[in-house]
């Protein structure tokens, strides 16, 4: 007998784990925690296996969820795509500048597909430093920009809140005194936050690792060398902490869009923009 994973039910996957919670993932559907969580259980179900660590402090995917999570959200972005685009065309060119961590992420493989889906289109994805991005925004070469919301080089036209999430290295204790802590290096826009919900807690640290990049951080923690705060995307199934209660809430990050207004009803653009708005 041939499975089928129905876009309905993953879509409330997605969203309660987005959300941190079914109660809040069931607002953001415009539907009751009972239904959804009805929904949920209907999805473990067709899988097999359990998707989500319930807690009373929220959810969280268990090792099956995160193997499922990206396959969902690039279903559920082919989906909306295939029925914004099918039978129009789009050409050009379109450079988006993302945040490193977003550039490594689904995102990315979000506007592969979206290329795929228009041969014509050229869509070409960059990660530069703030004052490089403000300089090609400025001179027309990028065209969007999705970063942290203090860092976009024009005004947001829109912005959106995301988790953060604790990545351990294995062998790594999470009541260990002091905690050792991979960070990105200065500048870095939750560095501070991150250190600061420690300090709050009452937790001692010391700084284990210090990379400038993304690879530097997830290489860090592969070797065991601490933890790290990263943007769930970018935690693999082996650097998650099961024990989210041995380690202090983490803050969220805000992140923004801007977009060059000499694009304006550029169709590709266009698309561009809303595939990133659905994806992030």
């Amino acid at each position: 007998m041939v499975r089928d994973l129905e876009t309905a039910l993953l879509r409330s996957f997605v969203t309660a784990v987005r959300a941190g919670s079914i109660s809040r993932g069931a607002a953001a559907l415009g539907q009751t925690q009972p239904a959804l969580s009805q929904q949920l259980r209907r999805l473990e179900s067709a899988v097999g296996r359990p998707l989500l660590h319930r807690s009373p402090s929220g959810v969280s995917p268990t090792r099956a969820g995160e193997e499922l999570l990206p396959y969902a959200e690039r279903i559920l972005s082919l989906c909306a795509q295939a029925l914004a685009e099918t039978g129009r065309a789009l050409t050009g060119h379109c450079r988006v500048g993302l945040l490193e961590d977003l550039s490594a992420s689904r995102l990315s493989q979000a506007l592969a597909d979206l290329a795929r889906l228009h041969p014509g289109a050229t869509l070409e994805v960059l990660s530069l430093s703030s004052a490089e991005m403000r300089e090609a925004y400025g001179a027309g070469r990028v065209q969007l920009v999705l970063d942290h919301v203090l860092d976009v080089p024009g005004p947001p036209r829109w912005t959106v809140r995301r988790p953060l999430t604790w990545a351990m290295g294995p062998g790594v204790e999470a009541e260990a005194d002091p905690l050792p802590v991979v960070l990105f290096s200065n500048p870095c826009f939750w560095r501070t936050s991150v250190l600061e919900a420690l300090e709050r807690a009452g937790r001692r640290w010391r700084v284990a690792f210090e990379s400038n990049s993304l690879a530097g951080v997830l290489a860090a923690v592969r070797a065991g060398l601490g933890v790290a705060a990263l943007m769930p995307a970018n935690v693999e199934p082996a650097m998650a902490c099961h024990d989210a209660g041995a380690l202090p809430a983490l803050p969220d990050v805000e992140l923004a869009l801007a977009r060059h207004p000499r694009t304006e009803g550029d169709l590709l653009v266009d698309a561009v923009e809303t595939a990133l708005r659905r994806m992030v």
